[in-house]
């Protein structure tokens, strides 16, 4: 059964999963009957990236947001955008998790910290990229 905000494309359904401001959305597909669901995120100026997971989307916009925004091509196969490298360790984490291979004992391996570490890098990032979309609320960016 669709859903008023849905969108039929030769792929599937298609629907919004999460809208944030600033045109960045979450868009949850579903290719073919009896598939699992995608989550694409999509931005102004970004490729976009798609994820199985809902929750990596959104910590994938949670970075996003974080930095101001950031385009992953030119980056190559195993690149890392630059405003993501000069953010810090905590968005660099976090940006890691929602890399495919990793989880939270990888990244905690590479960075020499515990995983309770690692999920609070992810909580800071969450933190600051609600307070950067309620800043654009409150400004009436939409």
């Amino acid at each position: 059964m669709s859903r008023p905000d849905d969108t039929t494309t030769a792929g599937g359904d298609e629907s919004t999963h999460r809208e944030y401001v600033l045109d960045v959305r979450i868009v949850e597909c579903h290719p073919h009957e009896g598939e699992s669901p995608r989550y694409r995120f999509e931005a102004p100026h970004h490729e976009g990236e798609s994820f199985d997971d809902p929750d990596l989307a959104e910590l994938y916009a949670d970075v996003y947001f974080d930095v101001n925004g950031f385009e992953e091509a030119g980056t190559g196969e195993r690149g890392v955008p630059p405003e993501i490298i000069q953010a810090g360790r905590d968005t660099l984490a976090a940006y890691f998790l929602t890399q495919p291979g990793t989880d939270e004992n990888w990244v905690a391996s590479f960075f020499g910290v515990t995983v309770e570490k690692v999920d609070q890098y992810v909580s800071w990032v969450e933190n600051r990229s609600e307070e950067v979309r309620h800043g654009a609320e409150e400004r009436g960016i939409a």
